[in-house]
């Protein structure tokens, strides 16, 4: 199942012919004829290829010369994608050198100008002439136009996360599983073995188990690893470590001292260990994993999930559960919960016959049946059905491949955006753990998000994302992760292994002049590698994915040779510590979209890197030694993250930020002094949304209107220092910051005036759950933040000034709830001058914190009387230096 073209082909069309109608086309080739004419060819080209791809499509599985035919297009039109993204970009450079009066003389311009015309000349006529042998070819493959299926509409889900605990089946063996668990009787380790083939649902009947009450209260210690391809006994004996004792340092590649420190972690301790997908036989392996394990508490079960009955015998199972298809009944009850609105497939009576049919086909296998469901709930519709049941992929051989027929027609009829989309997750190495927003952004880089009227580009992947996710395809995984299920990930990578490599091991990446994307871990891949992309370039992805501190040795990113990766839209050299410097030739990357040198040791930016007119993330996150930004970076006007957290040696933010009209994430905004990048520049970033820190505050001189009121912010942090400007000035400028009400979580510290704002504590920040403020040492009182309905954390901290708590901190008392109706954690500390805490409840029915779990009073020595009555009797009450609080 090789080849992508409606993957690729149907999206860079659409946008192909969308950016040769729009002005910028049609300005910058006025007066070219020839070009004119090539273009204009190329489109005829591409339009009569277009007509029969759904045809071809449906005959690539089957007809070798079809795929050949296929992969040659499939050149041609990255190659169309990226003349179209140069003339874009040429168009958009020649803007901001006449906004900007930079880049040389006009002469010297035009002659740069002419130069390019040529050359894209050169290449459409190349593209013109490959597109012309292709449709030459079509009369002897057969092909017709206007063949194929219709895409299934893009239903846009509202609940994705399907509630897997309500499993259909499987009772009797979950049951049987869970009984050789909590059994004694094995002196040494249990080993439990799982078997059944693919797709026919181990791994789930394994997570039920592990999260059984009555499992958890069992075992002292859990770990889940995955397995699959490769049974690497350093790297397993470092997750199980990892997993069974957090405080553990796994870092060491001596495996004699890893094991040494598991053993240790289990002596005496009863532990569930589960290994999913177990493919490799290696008893050796084994033994050498099971020597620290041996030392657990008598109990101690291991659970092995695994297509092979041989993997079992091996390890020496005590008990072996057969996991087989599912009953033709339970087959029907998973199918219908996944098809039909609640489940119910009374109200369509004609599609239940065909439903069932579909299911017989799925042979039992859960994950089919799954994601099969989730494709036809998307329409209801009669013919869609049928068209499905009659597909001459159920009769295709699963073959070496493994990949499913119900696998194969959910990818096929998934519109051409989600399948480019679903295609380039084969960049990840298997049982691999993605981010959401990651992905989008990469996403969004590559150029297959299409930006429309009503959503931005982040919300349309956001609804690619979760499309996905409701047909199975994606699945939750730990730490607001997802995963790819094992033949879901075989089918992404039989469907793009043309273009995309991942490099999982410590061999030579064997890159080919086709390879578009490529990823790998800094922590197993040498630097000098990078010199094998000599000649690539066509390269687009270049993607580091380790995700912790494995910091990579090598530095010379020389290396790397950027001048010859001219299509790059994707640059990540992430936790590459020792990279101080990128070379002035990063500015050549004109294509590049994503760059991200988070945990490096950069120091400086090139002042090229503001060429990159393209670039829309750059990621600077926990570059501790980088000082400062290029001056000129408010020429990158397309960019839309920019993050800087953690790098602390940035004191001041550079000139004209709020040229950035595209920025929607800033993680910082450091406020200059004497109109230097002032206040007013955050305030022209009108799109800002997410999580923001405001520092040196007191830098505002005299804000005259709403910063922050339009920006739909979750999350703000604002920063004084403590040798702030009047008080009263203070009050206004708090005034000008109030942010929208979409605000989830607020920190005040060092704010220098004596009152808050009205909006500080107002009942329409409905969202607010967590609230910290520290160290407004001129506040003599506190506002009323029991209005706040869903505040669940407060932390109060160096109110010096503050002496009585009192009736105002709850609020007027005009709501109907109760005042903090919903804080569970209070903290009070360094409130030197505090010695009365009104006790509402005394004067109240029913009084205040009604949900309250933890109080903390730390540092309040003048504190006295007794604390109000309702939080007498809480969970936890942690008291220090209030010697005079009777409690």
């Amino acid at each position: 199942m090789a080849g992508v073209a409606v993957i690729c082909l149907s999206p860079i069309l659409q946008v192909f012919f969308k950016r040769m109608a729009s002005g910028e086309f049609v300005d910058f080739f006025e007066g070219q004829k020839l070009c004119d004419k090539l273009l204009k060819e190329l489109k005829i080209q591409l339009m009569s290829v277009n007509a029969v791809l759904e045809d071809a499509e449906e005959q690539r599985f089957t007809r070798p010369d079809v795929k050949e035919w296929l992969d040659k297009l499939e050149d041609v039109m990255c190659d169309a994608e990226e003349i179209c993204d140069e003339i874009a970009t040429k168009d958009l450079r020649q803007k901001l050198d006449a906004e900007f009066g930079t880049f040389g003389s006009k002469v010297r311009n035009l002659i740069s100008t002419y130069r390019f015309v040529k050359n894209v000349e050169r290449k459409i006529n190349y593209a013109v002439h490959i597109l012309e042998c292709l449709a030459r070819q079509l009369g002897c493959l057969g092909l017709r136009k206007g063949v194929g299926r219709r895409n299934l509409s893009e239903r846009q889900p509202t609940t994705y996360l399907v509630d897997e605990s309500n499993i259909v089946g499987r009772h009797a063996e979950r049951e049987a599983i869970i009984n050789s668990l909590l059994s004694d009787d094995d002196k040494n380790i249990g080993v439990i073995a799982i078997v059944g083939m693919g797709g026919i649902g181990k791994t789930f009947l394994a997570q039920l188990v592990y999260n059984e009450d009555s499992v958890k209260k069992h075992f002292d210690l859990k770990a889940w690893v995955c397995v699959s391809d490769d049974f690497d006994v350093l790297k397993l004996t470092k997750i199980i470590l990892e997993e069974v004792s957090s405080s553990a340092n796994a870092d060491s590649k001596n495996l004699n001292q890893l094991q040494i420190k598991l053993k240790e972690a289990l002596i005496g301790k009863k532990f569930l260990l589960v290994l999913d997908d177990v493919l490799e036989k290696s008893y050796d392996k084994w033994e050498e994993l099971s020597k620290a394990l041996k030392y657990g508490a008598p109990g101690s079960k291991v659970i092995v999930t695994t297509r092979d009955d041989e993997v079992a015998s091996f390890m020496s199972t005590s008990a072996t559960h057969s996991v087989t298809e599912l009953p033709e009944k339970d087959c029907w009850s998973l199918f219908a919960k996944y098809a039909f609105h609640d489940g119910n497939s009374n109200a369509y009576p004609d599609l239940e016959a065909i439903g069932r049919q579909i299911v017989e086909k799925c042979k039992g296998l859960p994950l089919a049946i799954k994601v099969i469901g989730a494709l036809l709930q998307s329409k209801l519709d009669v013919e869609e059905w049928d068209k499905i049941l009659r597909s001459e992929l159920w009769d295709l051989p699963i073959g070496e491949t493994g990949i499913l027929p119900g696998l194969r027609l959910s990818y096929k009829y998934l519109s051409p955006h989600l399948k480019r989309c679903f295609a380039y997750c084969s960049i990840f190495p298997r049982d691999y753990a993605f981010k959401k927003d990651k992905l989008i952004l990469l996403w969004m880089a590559e150029g297959f998000l299409l930006q429309t009227r009503n959503k931005t580009m982040e919300e349309v992947g956001d609804n690619y994302f979760f499309a996905l996710v409701s047909r199975s395809l994606f699945q939750k995984s730990n730490h607001n992760s997802y995963i790819m299920p094992n033949l879901v990930y075989d089918l992404t990578k039989s469907i793009s292994t043309r273009f995309t490599l991942s490099h999982e091991d410590d061999c030579s990446p064997e890159i080919t002049s086709n390879t578009l994307h490529f990823s790998y871990f800094c922590s197993k891949f040498d630097f000098q590698k990078f010199a094998t992309f000599h000649g690539v370039k066509r390269l687009r992805t270049i993607l580091q994915l380790n995700s912790d501190v494995q910091f990579a040795s090598y530095s010379d990113v020389s290396q790397l040779s950027i001048p010859m990766l001219r299509s790059l839209h994707v640059l990540s050299l992430s936790y590459y510590q020792k990279i101080a410097e990128l070379p002035n030739s990063i500015g050549k990357l004109i294509h590049l979209r994503y760059l991200d040198l988070s945990y490096t040791g950069i120091k400086r930016l090139p002042d090229s890197i503001c060429k990159l007119c393209n670039l829309q993330t750059l990621n600077l996150s926990n570059c501790w030694y980088l000082a400062a930004f290029p001056r000129d970076l408010y020429k990158l006007i397309n960019l839309r993250h920019l993050d800087f957290a953690q790098a602390k040696m940035i004191m001041e933010m550079p000139i004209n930020m709020g040229e950035l009209r595209c920025l929607q994430t800033l993680t910082k905004f450091i406020v200059g002094k004497h109109g230097r990048s002032g206040i007013g520049e955050l305030g022209k970033l009108t799109n800002l949304r997410g999580s923001l820190i405001i520092l040196e505050l007191q830098n505002v001189e005299s804000p005259t209107y709403m910063i922050l009121r339009e920006k739909h912010l979750t999350e703000l942090v604002m920063e004084w220092r403590f040798d702030a400007n009047d008080p009263e000035s203070q009050i206004l400028v708090l005034s000008c910051l109030q942010p929208h009400t979409s605000l989830k979580i607020l920190a005040i510290n060092g704010y220098g005036g004596k009152s808050f704002p009205n909006w500080v504590g107002h009942t329409s920040f409905s969202n607010i759950t967590s609230l910290r403020l520290e160290h407004c040492t001129q506040c003599c009182n506190l506002p009323p933040l029991g209005q706040l309905p869903s505040l669940q954390d407060l932390s109060i901290v160096g109110f010096v000034e503050v002496v009585k708590v009192g009736q105002e901190f709850y609020g007027s008392g005009s709501s109907s709830i109760k005042p903090f109706e919903a804080l569970k954690v209070l903290k009070f500390k360094c409130m030197l001058k505090w010695e009365e805490w009104f006790s509402f409840d005394a004067e109240n029915e029913g009084g205040a914190f009604p949900n309250l779990r933890e109080l903390q009073i730390y540092e309040c020595p003048k504190l006295t009387g007794s604390l109000p009555v309702h939080l007498l009797s809480l969970a936890e009450l942690n008291i220090r230096d209030a010697d005079n609080l009777m409690h």
